[in-house]
């Protein structure tokens, strides 16, 4: 079952956020020392990528040609509405519903763990880099929910159909890419979402406010531009 892996990440999801509702009185301060902790965590992550890259100006480029895409079809703007649907209908007014949906959407879908784990079982059936990511995403969404409300658990469902979509493809398409290619796709596309991922640490610290979501056709351009170089 090529979707096994991506199922189990979203219920993680799901039951973190349950659980992290139940742990919304924890104090104020705690929640901020405990977000900050994850913000560092995501930051620390994001490094990590990051230097995974053979060539940073490609990885700038395909960011900078990506974020114009984005904001010229207002792609954040887009999430952000349809987190405040979900909210009108399942949160109460004036709640954070929307940044909590946006935000764990963000962190959960970016990274190499989701994409590598994604592939692996299309191709070979393996869900064990899905089951790892299931658990760190699982005491991820406890304390997201804590902080930011019930958004996080609706986050879920993009995890499970951008993942799912991905093994899918996997199963279908990946027997006619070179290895070569392949292996030069996942460092590069690993490297673009570390920059991602620092900023999105930077916003839940309150150090910035990037729109992080706008840069997420840049994966797309990147393809495009290590697909053409490696046939050139």
């Amino acid at each position: 079952m090529i979707l096994l892996g991506s199922l189990v990440n979203g219920l993680a999801i799901v039951v973190g956020s349950l659980l992290g509702a139940i742990l919304r009185n924890i104090s104020e301060t705690m929640k901020d020392t405990v977000t900050k902790g994850i913000g560092l965590g995501v930051l620390a992550l994001g490094i990590q990528m990051s230097f995974k890259t053979s060539s940073f100006i490609v990885i700038l480029i395909s960011l900078c040609i990506g974020a114009m895409i984005g904001e010229g079809i207002a792609l954040e703007d887009k999430m952000n509405s349809f987190g405040l649907t979900l909210e009108k209908r399942y949160a109460k007014p004036g709640s954070n519903f929307a940044e909590g949906f946006v935000t764990a959407s963000l962190i959960f879908v970016i990274g190499s763990m989701g994409i590598i784990g994604a592939i692996e079982s299309g191709v070979a059936n393996n869900h064990q880099i899905l089951f790892t990511k299931a658990v760190m995403d699982g005491f991820l969404s406890i304390m997201l929910t804590a902080t930011l409300g019930m958004g996080v658990l609706f986050s879920a469902v993009p995890v499970m159909l951008y993942q799912g979509i991905i093994a899918i493809l996997a199963s279908v398409l990946m027997r006619y890419i070179p290895k070569e290619l392949l292996d030069l796709l996942m460092r590069e596309i690993s490297a673009i979402g570390g920059l991602m991922m620092l900023g999105i640490g930077l916003n839940i610290m309150g150090v910035t406010k990037i729109r992080v979501s706008n840069y997420l056709p840049g994966i797309l351009i990147l393809i495009l531009i290590v697909t053409v170089q490696f046939y050139m």
